[in-house]
């Protein structure tokens, strides 16, 4: 398949070295070009170039203003009986809009944001939250499984945003949770490594802690951070549009909030571009200075 993907980051990149691995012509734009020519798949000039190249076109963008910026550029062009699949984690009214504009110019769209890093990309097991008519999930259905290690149609589109940012809440406050845990050891004697494996074990876990536990012991050692997966300015921004989500229902998000500005904290101290993992130590870290 003739496969366009906008927006090379971490997650965009990832994706296209998994499909290219698959045998799919894979073609890429990115707004810093460079960034996307270092990963040696053929790269557009403009947006507009890569949907006309491509009978399906995958959208991973930093947030709800590049995506639609991106997509107006996208549906300049003659894209009829093309299929977009918007993959950003953003709030339920971009795909809504998205969705709208791809059926005015005679695209298929469907959105399907992932549970998932890096790692879990690069190896086909992210899970698809897809949102959109039956028929085009269905028609996207085989595209995605390559990507997916489970892929749920969940509702129209906007259903799969709303449960992009609901499923990862839990996992983002999480990471302050733990940071609150550790400080109740700040005099403990064992070693990171041992903590965090007694800390996986137990019911108050999360299924993330049994792979990125060794990797929070590292940075509890002291250690380098491991390569950014996710960095905490994404976790702040994701944070953000859920509070916002949230608002727009009228509801209240108080302990998200909370996390927030922890995060916020930690991002103004220098670690917005860190791994996630530095999270939990850096609370620890200010509970040992107090």
């Amino acid at each position: 398949m003739k496969i366009g993907i906008a927006g090379t980051g971490r997650m965009g990149a990832a994706l296209a070295a998994r499909l290219a691995a698959l045998g799919h012509e894979v073609s890429l734009w990115n707004r810093t070009a460079a960034k996307a020519r270092a990963l040696g798949l053929p790269v557009a000039e403009t947006p507009q170039e890569l949907a006309s190249g491509s009978e399906t076109i995958i959208t991973m963008l930093a947030d709800a203003a590049a995506v639609r910026s991106v997509y107006e550029a996208l549906l300049a062009g003659d894209v009829a009986g093309k299929l977009f699949i918007e993959m950003s984690t953003v709030r339920p009214e971009v795909p809504k809009e998205l969705f709208s504009l791809c059926r005015q110019k005679g695209a298929s769209f469907i959105e399907c944001p992932v549970g998932g890093s890096v790692g879990p990309a690069k190896e086909g097991k992210l899970f698809g939250f897809a949102g959109g008519e039956a028929r085009e999930v269905e028609r996207a259905r085989p595209l995605l499984e390559q990507m997916c290690r489970r892929l749920e149609h969940v509702g129209p589109a906007g259903a799969g945003a709303a449960m992009k940012l609901a499923v990862n809440l839990p996992l983002l406050v999480y990471y302050q949770a733990l940071g609150e845990a550790l400080a109740l050891l700040k005099n403990s004697e064992l070693p990171g490594e041992k903590i965090m494996a007694i800390f996986a074990d137990t019911s108050g876990a999360p299924a993330m802690l049994k792979n990125r536990g060794p990797q929070i012991a590292a940075v509890l050692a002291g250690k380098e951070p491991p390569a950014v997966s996710v960095d905490v300015d994404t976790i702040r921004k994701d944070l953000r549009e859920m509070i916002e989500e949230a608002r727009s229902l009228g509801v209240a998000l108080p302990l998200a909030a909370a996390a927030l500005e922890c995060y916020d904290r930690a991002s103004r101290a220098g670690l917005g571009a860190k791994d996630c993992t530095v999270l939990p130590a850096n609370w620890l870290r200010q509970a040992k200075q107090s």
